[in-house]
């Protein structure tokens, strides 16, 4: 769903000239100092990035699901942290409030979250549950008018930046599972939080994560997405099934990038006494990675487009995740081979790539969660 084209086009020409005049430019810099220029993050603010998908009466661009998966096309072709650094704003930390939460939640934050005045992570994977999820344990205790939280998050993206913490706790000891979670929304500066050390990854420099410790940390009651308990991990699921198709795009613009900094190497790179690009085993890499990133973008935007037409996409939005997070992989390993002993260097920049989308396939649900996702969701439409 194209609101409208002209308008689409012009927001598209300008991520475009951004990524390619401003964020690739920067890569090497960003992998080398481990932060994102306060410029650059200026610059995303301006353009709007943190406020993509926030509604326009919030301050937002109010896109589309297909307006967002072209926007992100465009982000992946450049190094994943930049748009880490925005993405958990516009998608798991700002889509809880916009999709359950009260009137009053809503003018209260997404104002300020659309501008980038204030950032937003989600805190739900702790050190004992992560694929399990509706197996956390971080607990919100009912003291009057507040809740008491207590527990540790894990793995929290952009947490050492963040305003705000969509926080998933568990409001009833009693009911086990997913039924006994609540959704808050909680000020990064209500006393009893602390951080732990910043993690020191695989890949993905510039994009930060750490652990977020809640310690007797008091959340007004009135905090509770919606204003009702026990309903936060519907909350997590339906932000979830957005987010997969989100990071599927990202797939397929970070692939996108790749396969065009292969064929360019294995276009000039000679060997045996001409360009390598004219061997056809080198031939078939480029040619299998231009199909399946074909396959990945169709996905994409079929299920963009069934979401926008009110469609349940959480089978194709795990498809979405599962196929094209595994085919950035393949890409990636293709296009590291196609550049030979210059792959495994540093200064071509692929192995940078190498590393950072292996996170793909793990965040945002697992592939081996995609796929029970998938089979349960059949085996339930027969039943």
């Amino acid at each position: 769903m194209i609101r409208d084209q002209e308008t689409m086009n012009t927001l598209l020409d300008t991520i475009n000239r951004f990524v390619r005049e401003r964020l690739v430019p920067n890569e090497e810099w960003v992998a080398e100092h481990d932060a994102i220029p306060e410029d650059i993050v200026r610059e995303m603010k301006a353009i709007g990035l943190f406020g993509l998908t926030i509604p326009e009466e919030f301050g937002g661009l109010g896109l589309t699901m297909e307006e967002e998966v072209l926007v992100m096309f465009e982000m992946g072709r450049t190094s994943p942290a930049f748009r880490s650094l925005f993405g958990t704003t516009v998608g798991i930390g700002s889509q809880g409030i916009l999709m359950d939460g009260t009137d009053e939640q809503k003018q209260q934050w997404l104002p300020s979250l659309a501008t980038g005045e204030v950032m937003a992570s989600f805190a739900l994977t702790e050190p004992g549950a992560g694929s399990d999820a509706a197996s956390l344990r971080t607990s919100a205790v009912r003291d009057g008018d507040h809740y008491v939280v207590n527990g540790t998050k894990r793995f929290i993206t952009n947490a050492p930046q963040a305003g705000i913490f969509t926080l998933m706790a568990r409001t009833d000891p009693e009911v086990k599972g997913a039924g006994g979670i609540s959704a808050f929304i909680v000020d990064a500066k209500t006393p009893g939080i602390s951080l732990g050390k910043p993690d020191s990854k695989m890949g993905q420099k510039g994009a930060h994560t750490c652990d977020v410790v809640f310690e007797d940390c008091r959340v007004p009651a009135a905090n509770i997405i919606g204003g009702k308990p026990g309903v936060g991990f519907k909350t997590a699921m339906k932000v979830l099934d957005k987010g997969r198709i989100h990071i599927a795009a990202i797939c397929v613009g970070v692939a996108e990038r790749m396969l065009d900094d292969a064929l360019r190497y294995a276009a000039e790179r000679e060997q045996f006494g001409q360009a390598i690009g004219e061997f056809q085993l080198v031939q078939a890499m480029l040619a299998d990675s231009k199909a399946e990133i074909y396959a990945s973008r169709c996905m994409v935007l079929d299920a963009a487009r069934r979401r926008d037409n009110g469609e349940n996409v959480s089978t194709e939005a795990a498809c979405c995740k599962m196929y094209a997070s595994e085919m950035c992989g393949r890409v990636a390993d293709r296009a590291v081979q196609i550049h030979g002993g210059a792959g495994y260097m540093s200064e071509y920049g692929i192995e940078r790539f190498y590393r950072d989308v292996r996170l793909f396939r793990i965040y945002e649900g697992t592939t081996q969660i995609q796929q029970i996702v998938i089979a349960r969701n059949m085996l339930r439409a027969v039943r």
